[in-house]
């Protein structure tokens, strides 16, 4: 278990929201929505294990251990219930704590995020360059990925600051978290998920396409499924105000689950 770095926007006596960042990211993620979601909610943004603030843990490691110290958190935050959102790492924990943890969830949102992540042999073979070589071999390959070009165009400052969170990443818990995601396969258990669920794809994401997304959303009964506009792995960056505008609908209209 390890004790998750996190920041806490809001009210002390409002609903608590836990979000949880992608591979390579940290709090800074969800910058846009701590500032507008805090009026209503207790916004609590946390770093995975070696990621911003976290402390390093060795793996491999799974998604169950990873969300595990996502339930640790909530208990030392004294949230019996809580709203949970992720993307893409952070949409698998959501989902294993959906299907294993329901009881403990108000909403659900998923971003960017699969239940069975794409060619999953290339998780271990990740986990070893960046062993190797350092998180720094990873950047190359992110912009196109994470967001599209024309972002890195328009919000040059905006873009070089996702790739300063990846740089900063712990080898090894980087690593560690690869092999989780290759792993996981829930594909089977969606079903499972009982509570309010929205579900984020973004148009142009090369790393979990619409197609993937979408199967999450049909896998879950009731699920709500939205696909966001010029927006590749990470729209909570790249489109903040179409996410957080989603986002804000479906906990306003089940705020009365916690």
């Amino acid at each position: 278990m390890t004790d998750l770095h996190h920041v806490i926007d809001g009210p002390d006596d409002a609903p608590v929201l836990l979000l949880g960042p992608s591979l390579g990211t940290d709090v800074g993620l969800f910058d846009a929505q701590a500032a507008a979601l805090a009026d209503r909610y207790r916004v609590v943004r946390f770093d995975l294990r070696g990621h911003g603030g976290s402390p390093a843990a060795p793996g491999p490691y799974t998604i169950a251990d990873l969300a595990g110290d996502v339930l640790a958190l909530a208990d030392r935050l004294g949230a019996d219930t809580f709203h949970y959102g992720g993307v893409s790492i952070g949409g698998a924990i959501g989902q294993w704590l959906g299907i294993h943890h329901g009881d403990r969830l108000g909403t659900l949102t998923i971003c960017a995020s699969a239940a069975r992540f794409a060619d999953p042999d290339s998780w271990p073979a990740r986990a070893a360059t960046v062993r190797e070589k350092g998180t720094e071999a990873m950047v190359a390959s992110r912009p196109g990925t994470w967001y599209t070009h024309d972002f890195a165009r328009e919000q040059p400052a905006a873009a070089e600051r996702l790739l300063d969170m990846l740089r900063a990443t712990d080898d090894e818990s980087y690593a560690g978290c690869c092999e989780a995601i290759g792993a996981f396969d829930v594909r089977a258990e969606l079903g499972r998920i009982a509570v309010p669920t929205l579900v984020i794809a973004g148009a142009d994401d090369p790393a979990t396409p619409v197609e993937t997304v979408r199967a999450v959303a049909d896998g879950i009964p009731g699920a709500e499924f939205v696909v966001v506009p010029h927006a590749a792995h990470l729209p909570t960056a790249e489109r903040p105000d179409a996410v957080t505008d989603a986002l804000r609908a479906h906990l306003d209209r089940h705020a009365a689950q916690v």
